[in-house]
């Protein structure tokens, strides 16, 4: 390590390339090393602190250390120029004289001082760099050696990047935007160095070699970000927008200029914090909008940020990496002990595009990254050479490789060697064994990750001659082998080779097989043939020796089907001899055993082995008679079973059916009739059962007889006696013959109904009663329960009218002289019989029936009887009970009894009127009276009313008024007594204009002063009264209409015309008019005559007046000529005006008429504040339901 003070760095014209180095940690301060290589016939000069001037010859390399991670100030003769270059992630210093490519115009290079400054305060490294840093290295350079090689990561692939293409001409823009601004940085950077802000750091310990860092913007102390503007504690790491970035997008400034306006926008310098190996933490302010001197601020929304980095230098390409409207964005995926440079762009759509300052940082170094595997140099039986590549640093040398190994063992990787060098032997291993390594690179800040496990094996021997092939498993035309290594040789390296011979070809062996595996199948091989096996073995040292000899065969094949089997002889109902030949293939091995399997033909397939042996022929036996077998036979050798022969059907002979079970009763059994039902006997024979046979017997001694022949199951035998036992037998048949009997069935019939019974006898005891009487029928089995009486007058519509045990029964309540039908049916359990014959009986004649039917009549045919004494009845004609009607009996009264003919109607006379009398008939024939028919009650009419008085009770021009009686002048409640109005028409004809209960009417539409003449009658429930008397009542004279609102007309001053509309005279009647005048309230009669106008004088001066007018009729008939009025007109209002003025005739508005649209106003008004006042009431309640009810 060098001193605390380095000392400066003086470079000469011969200084051809500065490399820098990665990175180099020194407990917790971290330094960057500048590797200075001088190449062959060059001198390096280095001045001391003390002055002391060194010279190092080419070739050399020579290192340095940079406290505060600036760049070592190059200072070249004109001529030449300095520049950085890139090449394989190694970044250098280079100098070159000038060229066609190089313009100093862009690139100005720093002028020469006249002493060289002490290192540190030196600030050259913040110059800009050129936009083209690349240029070809200088002939005759030497590469660098490994150790020294900086192998910087790949740079990060940014996602969702946004390509952009820029002219030349907005390159060129940038470019001088990015001096201009560098021209700023520098200008602060003097400013800062004299007033002292970087004395602090001139004590500080060494920092990465990659960092960058001046007092200009020393945001980075020691990996910690601390804020110009003083922000406090740690800023939260987030990254929100669109972030942008690759490869392959162009990066940089958007080319696209926003319009030029008065506004200006700046924004400032971002600050860097929380710096780790692999990301930061970038934030800035709100930037400040200046126009015509003042500031303004701005919400974060109304901008848009873009945040873009560079990790070749101030003037590198710069990657877009964030757009969004975030003021703390994190940057993850930096690479370890890199410079960055970062800015940031404001963007709205109201103001120009304004850039920040850049802001310098480094990362943090970290753990190497995992290296290559390590690679085979060589190779002995007792040793592996190995060689490895060093991986990248991260900033940090490396200073030890770890490389583990398994020993050989396949087990747990354990170190064999740590140490700085590239290579490795490892020695003292096993001939012919497989080793697995791997590698791992450890720097001052940790160790890193292991590489992938390779493997590697030592030289060996040949290895011994292996064991034999041993024989797995063996088909017929393949052989499964296996084997196993050699004794004391690993099987790791080894490759085996099998040879085979086949038994007599005469080839000798031949390779079959040729790889690793201790194992193969060998394949289309010849069936029951014997092969010779041998095996060798090799390695990377040759070929072993030849295992023993071994043999083995392949397996025999199945044998080909016998042939189909044939029937030997008779077939028999339950035998028969099959016998069959030998296959004609039999596999290559003898045929051990034949298998004869057996099945019947509708057994769906089924096969059972009946026979199993060496022998060509087999008795079949325990077959079913008539039944379809099929036959087959199979061959077993050594190789396996055969396939079956083809099939053979043999059918066996068929016999008569076996016996049925005796037939049984299916459902229940009638009076006449049983349905037998039987099932088929379970031994059809071989043969389709063709037909049943069913014999019948009263009993077992008795001769049988034959009752069913046929096909069926089942059979209904008819003509049997109810209640009795039979007995039933059944056979089968097929066509062979008929089978046995089967057993006895005895089958009993169910009781019937009783027969029919015979016709009842009838005797009448009178002519209302009769008796019938029956005997038993045949019961037929059953005991008979009880008799039905069938009854009636008409022989096809009769009822019964008894049921019961007994055999007579006595019918009542007969109508006389009528003829009677009946008949009788027996009932037992088993049913009820038929109807015996119909017996016939005619009762004797009687007296007459009771009237059926008697009724008032409301009207009789005779006007003149008044209803008020008389009544009217009418009755149907009884039933004469054989003897014809001679006449009727009729009761009223107090038994009051009258004699009438042979009619059906009659009127009562001389009967009081209003009163209620009882009534009652009774019919009359030869045999006598009948009885009384059922009574009515019958009320007689009260006497028609009188007519009442009329009278007028209110005369009119056009209408009367007309009461009469005592009564309300409505019919508020249902009155019996009616009235009817006349009154006379004009032909003298009396026409009815009132019919109703009320007692008063008024007459409208009537002429004036006309006489009118009227009679009134009044009716009830009693008839129709008289009419009264003619009425005279005469109308009275019309007074004249009311007339429109007069018009006053100004004549003078104080003098006005009042007119108004005249009238006709009405029926030579005069027309008079009165004028009335007012000033006030009180209105004056100012006129009274027959003109239609008048002339108001000395009026006072603006003075509202009111004048109204009514006209009268004078007649002439009255006497002192009596005057009759009409109502007064509308008033007119008018007030008189001075001369001097305009004249103002008199308004002629009415007064009725202003008060009206006042009125109407008002009206308005209300309804409006009512409206608004309902409304809100609405808007009220629905609040209050809105609130307290829905929520």
């Amino acid at each position: 390590m060098m001193a605390d003070q380095p000392p400066p760095l003086e470079a000469t014209p011969l200084l051809n390339e500065v490399p820098l180095l990665p990175h180099m940690v020194n407990g917790d301060s971290i330094q960057q090393v500048i590797l200075v290589q001088v190449n062959p016939g060059e001198t390096f000069t280095i001045t001391t602190e003390d002055g002391h001037v060194q010279c190092i010859q080419g070739p050399a390399h020579v290192p340095m250390m940079s406290p505060n991670g600036s760049m070592p100030p190059i200072f070249v003769p004109p001529g030449y120029v300095s520049q950085v270059v890139e090449e394989n992630g190694v970044r250098k210093v280079v100098v070159l004289p000038h060229s066609a490519e190089f313009h100093p115009s862009m690139h100005p290079p720093p002028p020469p001082p006249p002493h060289v400054q002490h290192y540190m305060h030196h600030h050259h490294a913040l110059l800009p760099h050129p936009p083209h840093p690349v240029y070809p290295p200088v002939p005759g350079t030497g590469e660098l050696p490994p150790q020294f090689i900086h192998q910087h990561p790949p740079p990060h692939v940014f996602q969702e990047q946004e390509p952009r293409s820029h002219g030349r001409t907005n390159f060129i823009q940038r470019d001088e935007r990015s001096l201009k601004m560098q021209e700023h940085l520098k200008k602060r950077l003097k400013d800062r160095q004299a007033s002292g802000h970087t004395n602090n750091k001139l004590n500080s310990p060494p920092s990465s070699p990659h960092k960058v860092v001046n007092s200009s913007n020393a945001t980075i102390q020691n990996g910690n970000g601390k804020a110009q503007q003083g922000a406090g504690g740690p800023q939260k790491q987030k990254q929100i927008g669109k972030t942008k970035g690759s490869p392959d997008a162009e990066m940089g400034e958007s080319d696209t200029e926003s319009k030029k306006c008065d506004v200006h926008l700046s924004i400032g310098k971002p600050v860097v914090s929380d710096i780790q190996a692999r990301s930061a933490v970038l934030s800035w302010n709100l930037p400040v909008s200046s126009q015509n001197g003042e500031s303004h601020s701005h919400s974060p929304a109304a901008f848009t940020f873009e945040v873009a980095i560079s990790n070749s230098g101030k003037n590198g390409k710069f990657k877009s990496v964030y757009v969004g409207e975030e003021l703390t964005i994190a940057l993850p995926d930096l690479r370890p002990a890199t410079d960055y440079h970062a800015r940031v762009s404001a963007t709205s759509s109201s103001v120009k595009e304004s850039i920040s300052e850049l802001v310098s940082f480094t990362t943090e170094s970290c753990e190497p990254d995992c290296p290559a595997a390590p690679k085979l140099i060589n190779r002995t039986k007792n040793s592996l050479s190995l060689q490895w590549k060093a991986s990248n640093d991260n900033g940090s040398k490396i200073t030890n490789f770890l490389l583990e190994w398994d020993e050989g063992k396949n087990g747990p990787f354990k170190e064999c060697y740590y140490g700085h060098l590239k290579q490795y032997k490892l020695t003292k291993l096993s001939p012919s064994t497989k080793y697995s390594l791997r590698l791992a690179a450890k720097n001052d800040i940790g160790m890193s990750g292991f590489s992938e496990p390779v493997t590697y094996h030592t030289a060996g021997m040949v290895p011994p001659a292996p064991p034999p092939p041993q024989l797995v498993e063996a088909g017929v035309t393949w052989l499964s082998l296996r084997w196993s290594p050699a004794h004391g040789a690993s099987d790791d390296a080894l490759t085996y080779t099998l040879d085979m011979e086949e038994e007599g070809s005469g080839y000798g062996f031949q390779p079959q097989y040729n790889g690793d595996e201790l194992s193969c199948t060998l394949r289309n091989l010849r069936r029951s043939t014997a092969y010779k096996f041998r095996l060798f073995a090799y390695n990377s040292e040759g070929k072993s020796s030849p295992s023993e000899v071994v043999e083995h065969s392949t397996k025999p094949d199945k044998p080909g089907p016998p042939s189909k089997p044939s029937v030997k002889g008779k077939i028999h109902s339950h035998s028969l001899r099959v016998t069959w030949e030998p296959p004609k293939d039999n596999g290559g091995s003898d045929i051990a055993k034949y298998i004869l399997e057996l099945s019947e033909a509708s057994a769906g397939g089924k096969w059972e082995a009946v026979y199993s042996g060496a022998q060509r022929e087999h008795v079949c036996d325990h077959l079913q008679p008539g039944t379809s077998y099929r036959m087959r036979v199979h061959c077993v050798s050594k190789g396996g079973e055969s396939q079956a022969s083809d099939v053979t059907t043999v059918t066996t002979s068929a016999v008569p059916p076996g016996p049925c079970r005796a037939p049984c009763l299916a459902g229940k059994a009638k009076p006449k009739e049983v349905t037998l039902q039987w099932a088929p006997p379970s031994a059809d024979g071989g043969s389709e059962v063709t037909e049943y046979v069913v014999e019948m017997a009263n009993s077992e001694q008795e001769e049988r007889r034959q009752v069913y022949e046929g096909p069926g199951c089942e059979c209904v035998v008819t003509n049997l006696l109810p209640g009795r036992t039979y007995c039933f037998w059944i056979r089968a048949a097929n066509k062979v013959g008929f089978g046995p009997q089967s057993d006895r069935a005895e089958i009993s019939t169910a009781p019937g109904p009783p027969d029919q019974c015979c016709k009842p006898l009838i005797t009448c005891k009178s002519a209302t009663c009769a008796v019938v009487s029956w005997e038993s029928p045949e019961c037929n089995g059953a005991e008979i329960s009880e008799f039905r009486l069938d009854w009636g007058q008409v022989e096809g519509s009769m009822h019964i009218i008894y049921t019961g045990p007994g055999h007579s029964y006595e019918v009542k309540g007969l109508t006389p002289a009528t003829t009677y039908y009946c008949r009788v049916q027996a009932v037992n359990v088993a049913g009820t019989g038929l109807f015996g014959e119909t017996g016939t009986v005619t009762t004797p004649a009687a007296a007459p029936a009771a009237v059926p039917l008697l009724r008032l009549l409301q009207q009789h045919g005779d006007p003149a009887l008044p209803l008020s004494t008389c009544l009217a009845i009418q009755w149907e004609e009884p039933c004469c009970h054989g003897a014809e009607i001679t006449g009727y009996n009729i009761e009223y009264g107090e038994k009051q009894l009258v004699t009438v003919g042979r009619s059906t109607s009659h009127v009562l006379e001389q009967l009081l009127p209003d009163t209620l009398y009882r009534i009652r008939i009774q019919a009359i024939n030869s045999f006598g009276v009948g009885p009384f028919s059922h009574s009515i009650k019958a009320k007689t009419k009260p006497l028609p009313p009188d007519p009442p008085h009329l009278e007028c009770v209110v005369f009119s021009y056009q209408s009367l008024k007309l009461k009469w009686g005592e009564g309300p002048s409505r019919a508020l409640i249902p009155n019996p007594t009616q009235f009817n109005l006349q009154m006379e028409d004009r032909f003298g004809r009396f026409v009815t204009v009132y019919n109703g209960p009320c007692h008063t009417y008024k007459v409208q539409r009537l002429s004036e002063s006309t006489t009118y003449c009227f009679k009134i009658q009044a009716y009830n429930d009693a008839g129709e009264g008289r009419f009264s008397e003619v009425y005279a009542f005469t109308t009275t004279k019309s007074p004249p209409a009311s007339l429109k609102a007069p018009k006053a007309n100004q004549l003078e001053e104080n003098t006005f015309e009042i007119t108004w509309e005249a009238l006709q005279p009405m029926k030579g009647d005069s027309i008079v008019y009165i004028l009335q005048l007012a000033a006030g309230r009180e209105f004056d009669q100012v006129y009274k005559g027959p003109e239609p106008s008048f002339r108001l004088s000395g009026l006072q001066t603006n003075c509202e007046y009111r004048v109204r007018v009514c006209a009268g009729r004078q007649s002439q008939e009255a006497p002192g000529c009596a005057e009759l009025y009409g109502p007064y007109s509308p008033s007119t209002v008018f007030s008189a005006r001075a001369q001097g003025r305009e004249p103002c005739p008199g308004r002629a508005e009415p007064v009725e008429l202003a008060r009206s649209r006042q009125t109407l106003r008002e009206e308005r008004l209300i309804a409006l504040g009512l409206l608004c006042g309902f409304a809100v009431v609405a808007i009220l309640f629905a609040v209050v339901i809105q609130y307290f009810v829905i929520k």
